[in-house]
């Protein structure tokens, strides 16, 4: 890749924007880039440094939706959005979602001719003070990019949380994030810990096969009724008041309530949502509540995740509450960073929402590029690996 600048680390690409994560939220991000003008860099940057590219993790394709349970079928999704300018085929709702939206996102890719650079991991960002026009420094382990602005959408998959507990449970213990479907769990009794759609799904799943046991530490929010649009500003609004005080995000599912789902009615049906309230400590052969001990083969912690932020961490964005403070999309202390996917964006809908919101605020501050507002490009062909038919336009 051609190289221009130096640092006293060594040369660095200089780009106008870095994406940092190529799921829902970048790919959004680097659609609205490429439509308000900004050019797609992946072998040769501009001299003066302009355009942008959007660095992914992973080896392929897919985001968190690739290493999801092969047990999780369309059919069973907690909901989904198409990406903007591209609708997703109608699935065969039995197909495996690890492969059909890994599938969507590949072609969406070559369709858009995004420049997704792959597998980069980010190591750190820092702010380059060293030149007059504060640029954005993020080293990987790739080498580094130099950035006037920065879109963080790396999502919370890599960062599954696990609370702690007293005593120790010598049986299976697994996070949501390693849970590969309900075989393993045949004819065993399986502690299910948690109140979202993660939980619901296990439940659906495991009680088929074997006994389960539901714990929640607050009582879980039955939503019966349709999530209308005034509902769902309500629910977006509650998460992003927190955001604005910094303090730690709730998932927008968190405040939604359970749903109605498929995977609800199945666990429903198959009497596995008696839920008990949370354990008092681990024993070694289950849990137990004050002098009531459960015994139990296995235990899932379908606990949620927390966002996967710490590259940020030279910045100091971070607020006394704990969390990262936005005003709209960008960091409150720093508006060159922007967060997407994060907080009251973190769904498939909030995401597209968020990356082209994220586009605009940055189109303000750093001005429209040289080549003006720009429509997509015509699309280019989608390698038949992507496993998605693209419809004619």
């Amino acid at each position: 890749m051609t190289v221009y600048g130096a640092t006293n680390s060594g040369t660095v690409r200089l780009v106008d924007v870095v994406v940092i994560g190529a799921g829902q939220a970048g790919l959004s991000a680097a659609y609205h880039l490429r439509r308000r003008g900004f050019a797609p860099c992946l072998e040769a940057p501009s001299r003066d440094g302009g355009g942008f590219v959007v660095l992914d993790a992973d080896d392929a394709p897919g985001g968190a939706w690739a290493h999801r349970s092969p047990s999780l079928r369309m059919a069973t999704v907690h909901g989904f959005h198409d990406l903007p300018d591209f609708e997703l085929p109608e699935p065969d709702p039995d197909a495996p979602a690890r492969e059909v939206v890994p599938g969507y996102f590949a072609a969406y890719e070559a369709k858009h001719a995004l420049p997704v650079v792959r597998p980069v991991k980010v190591l750190a960002v820092r702010s380059d003070s060293t030149r007059p026009d504060a640029r954005l420094l993020v080293e990987t382990d790739s080498g580094t990019w130099s950035a006037r602005a920065l879109i963080n959408a790396t999502g919370t998959w890599t960062r599954p949380f696990l609370p702690h507990y007293p005593g120790r449970f010598d049986g299976r213990q697994l996070h949501y994030a390693a849970y590969r479907g309900p075989a393993e769990f045949a004819g065993r009794r399986v502690l299910v810990v948690g109140g979202g759609a993660s939980a619901i799904q296990v439940l659906s799943e495991v009680a088929a096969v074997g006994e389960t046991v539901w714990v929640t530490r607050t009582p879980p929010v039955f939503h019966a009724g349709p999530f209308t649009p005034e509902y769902g500003r309500a629910v977006v609004a509650k998460v992003e008041e927190r955001v604005r005080q910094g303090l730690p995000v709730r998932s927008v599912v968190s405040v939604t309530g359970l749903g109605p789902s498929v995977a609800y009615r199945r666990a429903e049906e198959l009497g596995a949502l008696h839920r008990r309230p949370m354990f008092d400590r681990l024993t070694e052969h289950g849990v137990a509540w004050g002098d009531e001990e459960l015994a139990v083969d296995a235990i899932v912690w379908a606990t949620g995740f927390r966002p996967e932020v710490g590259h940020l961490g030279p910045l100091g964005l971070r607020s006394p509450g704990g969390g990262i403070a936005l005003t709209g999309t960008h960091a409150t202390l720093d508006p060159r960073v922007h967060l997407v996917g994060y907080g009251p964006s973190a769904s498939t809908v909030g995401a597209n929402r968020a990356g082209r919101a994220a586009v605009n605020e940055i189109v303000g501050l750093l001005g429209t590029p040289a080549s003006g507002e720009a429509e997509v490009p015509v699309p280019v062909p989608v390698p038949a690996e992507a496993g998605v038919p693209v419809p004619a336009r």
